[in-house]
């Protein structure tokens, strides 16, 4: 089964360059080329291995590895034009699994990447996993978890948050998440959008204490990534 790896990496060459290798390996391969984008897609996707450049814009590589800790023990190789000793500690503090200096031969990275896959186990199943809020919504398992508590929710629950947050910060009126989750031909009450959303916010907002469906007057709802 193919690895999925992240490259976070702002020099492009050298991310397409990486990339190129790592597909001819058999590899499955996802770019980002600042700290925030790199973090949202490590976050919100499954992943076997992170490669993570220290030097981002936006947030810098120490800050995106610190955060993925908080939520995911997924392998991370960092890559750096510093060689500094100190440099190379701070990250590995940080929890990475090694550390690349910058410009490195592709072989070494090659290598250095198996003995990290191979160090973490066997390559899981990939799933499809969106997280907001320290709530984690799994397409393949069909679960929902808030700080990794179960939430038990409906089909068409389910079926709604996943539609909120696959669309996180855009409004999407009640029309259009009722044809979304019911389907254009359900004929019934025309407030049951309404309804499953008081149902998620008594399961999730309410019970976790958190701020994660927003109602926008007149239109819809929404849920904000901040």
């Amino acid at each position: 089964m193919a690895n999925r790896i992240l490259i976070i990496e702002d020099e492009e060459k050298i991310a397409r360059f990486v990339e190129l290798e790592l597909k001819h390996e058999g590899n499955e391969v996802e770019k980002a080329f600042d700290g925030r984008e790199g973090l949202e897609k490590a976050l919100s996707g499954h992943f076997d291995l992170i490669l993570l450049d220290v030097m981002l814009p936006g947030l810098n590589g120490l800050e995106v590895l610190r955060r993925i800790r908080l939520e995911k023990d997924v392998p991370v190789i960092m890559l750096t034009a510093r060689d500094a000793v100190m440099d190379k500690v701070s990250g590995l503090d940080a929890g990475a699994d090694d550390y690349i200096t910058k410009p490195f031969a592709i072989e070494e990275l090659l290598a250095r990447i198996r003995v990290a896959l191979k160090k973490r186990g066997p390559v899981e199943v990939a799933t499809h996993t969106l997280t907001i809020k320290g709530v984690t919504l799994d397409e393949d398992r069909y679960e929902v978890k808030v700080n990794g508590d179960s939430v038990e929710l409906t089909n068409r629950e389910f079926e709604l948050l996943r539609m909120l947050m696959k669309n996180k910060n855009i409004v999407l009126d009640r029309e259009k998440l009722m044809n979304e989750v019911c389907g254009y031909d359900y004929i019934g009450e025309t407030n049951i959008i309404d309804v499953y959303i008081r149902y998620l916010r008594t399961k999730i907002d309410d019970r976790y204490g958190i701020k994660l469906i927003h109602t926008v007057r007149g239109v819809g709802y929404v849920i904000k990534e901040s």
